[in-house]
């Protein structure tokens, strides 16, 4: 019921199964999330830059919810986050960024000035590439079971049977 709600009110998508995205002075209009994604209460994406070229950088010369302005005088960008996702503490994510990737982790404090890359951990301000979570062959394997896509119940199954910890075992 609330994601419906968040999704024909705001146009703010969010997949089963994730949370700490149900909130929109947080998450602005036209962001997609994925399935079990997990975001901090503490984390901001922005969808806006302020007016650089007005008289004045006040959001009275651009947001319409302040009754001034009838039209939106800025652009405002849309972001995918795929599935997966874990957005730490105090993360920033600014409007340049379009798209967050599969299993990526962005590090507490970090301000997301770039696209990142599916499985990457990024850090910093700028954020930057600390490492990949895994290895190019056992981004593959995962990749190849699609888990994101199960209910809670089948996933349960994959955790139960320990490949979940360990998924550079994964057969394909």
């Amino acid at each position: 019921m609330k994601r419906e709600y968040f999704k024909d009110k705001y146009n703010i998508d969010i997949g089963l199964y994730s949370y700490g995205c149900f909130d929109i002075k947080r998450i602005p209009n036209n962001t997609k999330i994925g399935r079990y994604c997990s975001f901090s209460n503490s984390c901001y994406i922005l969808n806006g830059n302020h007016g650089l070229q007005y008289i004045s950088l006040h959001p009275y010369l651009y947001n319409t919810s302040l009754g001034i302005v009838s039209e939106e005088k800025i652009q405002r960008t849309e972001l995918v986050v795929e599935d997966d996702v874990w957005v730490g503490h105090n993360v920033i994510i600014t409007p340049s960024v379009e798209f967050i990737g599969r299993g990526a982790v962005i590090a507490a404090g970090a301000v997301v000035t770039k696209n990142v890359e599916a499985y990457s951990i990024v850090g910093g301000n700028p954020a930057k590439l600390i490492r990949y979570r895994f290895n190019a062959e056992t981004i593959e394997k995962i990749e190849s079971t699609k888990w994101w896509t199960m209910d809670k119940n089948k996933f349960s199954s994959i955790i139960i049977s320990g490949m979940a910890y360990e998924p550079e075992k994964i057969s394909t």
